[in-house]
């Protein structure tokens, strides 16, 4: 069985409420990604300041948080976030940052959302509160996305919140315009309704779609606890773990560094090794980031 790899999505779109523990501004991104960095994470995505609803984002405050982030750990897998589509908006507006990342040679995976879905907490009596947000990415943004990928040799981590992403992403991978591709297998957890619950039958569905892709894939709970949950299904049958303070939803308040903690023991207790950095490097065939100039 291949090397476990492990990665923690530290902030998300969350500020400090109800969590004082999510990580907020460059000083506390670069600390609290270093800790689970030395922990035994390889990959830390995070959110910068700028809003999902954001027509732009910018490349800037990544750079920033990258850069110290690798003067201690040179092979972190690092990679951002992206805003949602609309008539606000065009891909390659919300797609320059990941661009700018790749084209300064600071990004490891490019990231590709292959579809739309609807994303709001519960209200008080249980049901998504009625906003107009839809998290839109159609057919044309794929195609855009995938190409910028192509076109650099960059793999990328693929987000699949319904089993209709993951369909639509190895359409275009059997057509061969699709990159190496990181399968993000979200799970929907009780906060959020959207997707297959984390249970091992639906895990044996996805699994079923991907037979044969011979590509990586890696469970998450969206509004859950991946540990408490399908996290260890995923560590028994070779796939890969993520969790961190942007998914996690439960009764308690934990740090990142906890959340890493908890799948690190899990694959000790299940005799699975966990990936080197230069070891998940490879297996992700991630992008060797640039290394900056002694002293900087």
């Amino acid at each position: 069985m291949e090397p476990l790899l492990l990665e923690v999505a530290i902030n998300g779109g969350r500020g400090k409420h109800p969590n004082a523990a999510v990580p907020v501004g460059t000083d506390e991104i670069v600390a609290d990604a270093s800790a689970c960095l030395d922990a035994g994470a390889q990959i830390v995505h995070h959110h910068t300041d700028d809003s999902i609803l954001a027509a732009r984002h910018g490349a800037t405050a990544y750079l920033e948080a990258w850069r110290q982030i690798r003067r201690t750990h040179p092979d972190a897998i690092l990679y951002p976030t992206m805003g949602s589509g609309g008539p606000h908006t065009t891909i390659a507006e919300r797609y320059a940052h990941v661009e700018e990342l790749a084209d300064a040679g600071e990004l490891s995976l490019a990231i590709i959302d292959p579809g739309s879905v609807n994303l709001a907490p519960l209200d008080d009596s249980g049901v998504p509160l009625p906003i107009d947000f839809v998290y839109q990415n159609t057919y044309a943004d794929v195609a855009y996305m995938s190409d910028a990928c192509v076109r650099r040799d960059l793999a990328a981590h693929v987000s699949i919140f319904e089993p209709g992403f993951l369909a639509t992403m190895l359409a275009w991978r059997r057509a061969g315009r699709f990159p190496f591709a990181k399968v993000q297998l979200y799970f929907g957890g009780p906060e959020l309704c959207f997707g297959l619950p984390p249970t091992v039958k639906a895990l044996d569905a996805y699994l079923e779609m991907l037979e044969g892709s011979e590509l990586p894939w890696m469970v998450g709970v969206i509004g859950g606890d991946c540990a408490a949950t399908v996290a260890a299904e995923a560590v028994s049958r070779g796939g890969h773990v993520r969790v961190g303070l942007e998914d996690y939803f439960g009764p308690r308040r934990p740090g990142n560094l906890e959340l890493v903690g908890e799948i690190v023991e899990m694959a000790k207790k299940l005799g699975r090794r966990l990936a080197t950095p230069g070891e998940a490097a490879g297996m992700l065939q991630a992008q060797r980031p640039a290394q900056p100039p002694a002293g900087t």
